[in-house]
């Protein structure tokens, strides 16, 4: 609304992910291949230990909306950390 529950790093914007169907470490790397191939997403960090993604990204190159449309093209269930 006011820009008030919005997380931003010094580089950009943080959206934080919980993730459910992964399998082991090497579905934390692939997750974060596809992520950092996109334009504007400046960091993506995958814990298979935690079962969450943090993005960081541009806005201004990328929206949320576009980073969870790519990630529902994985086999991989995301809920959006509040």
């Amino acid at each position: 609304m006011f820009g008030i529950f919005k997380k931003k790093t010094a580089y950009g914007e943080l959206l934080t992910l919980k993730i459910t169907g992964m399998h082991c470490t090497s579905c934390s790397m692939s997750i974060d291949g596809v992520l950092e191939e996109l334009p504007g997403v400046i960091e993506a960090s995958t814990s298979y230990a935690r079962a969450e993604v943090k993005v960081v990204f541009d806005m201004n190159m990328i929206s949320r909306q576009n980073i969870l449309d790519k990630l529902k093209t994985l086999e991989y269930t995301f809920s959006e950390v509040v």
